[in-house]
């Protein structure tokens, strides 16, 4: 694809379904909604506003060089990635598509409404579902999974262990 000019925003969108997280590959960045604005100029100049999941994450400048380097093989001549840390990233702007994808791949995705309001660390743990049997007889393993945005929990019922994606 080239003479990317005609290109609509709506377009854009759906292209950058294409780029996927490199710690949850089954999720794109859309689906993740950590895409916040994409906004194009002249001269085939595309703007693509992103916020991390976390102030720090690691995968952050993976996804850049990912959607730089799809839109420059799209034909776009000035791509800027910018970030914003505000608003903050929440686990409501996944979408639901994303949520399932997340199931299917074996992490509990986060609760719709967080079960447990507690600011202190390692408080009560929340009901999680078991990806595996669908089981809410679980329990945290430890407060960080894989990676510092999952836990690890351990379903009682069919003994997998498991990474939930925290609600924040």
């Amino acid at each position: 694809m080239t003479a990317t000019s005609h290109i609509s925003t709506t377009e854009l969108w759906s292209l950058l379904e294409q780029v996927t997280d490199p710690e949850v590959p089954v999720l794109s960045i859309i689906d993740l909604g950590i895409v916040r604005d994409i906004q194009t100029g002249p001269d085939d100049a595309v703007e693509v506003t992103i916020t991390p999941t976390y102030s720090g994450c690691p995968a952050m400048d993976v996804i850049s060089i990912n959607i730089r380097l799809l839109l420059l093989e799209k034909g776009f001549k000035n791509v800027t990635i910018k970030q914003v840390l505000s608003p903050a990233w929440t686990t409501d702007w996944m979408s639901e598509a994303g949520k399932q994808k997340l199931a299917a791949y074996g992490i509990a995705p986060p609760n719709p409404v967080q079960q447990v309001c507690n600011v202190q660390l390692f408080a009560e743990e929340e009901a999680v579902a078991c990806p595996q049997c669908g089981s809410f007889h679980t329990r945290r393993i430890s407060e960080f999974g894989s990676t510092a945005c999952k836990a690890l929990y351990q379903c009682n019922d069919c003994q997998e262990p498991f990474d939930y994606f925290k609600c924040h």
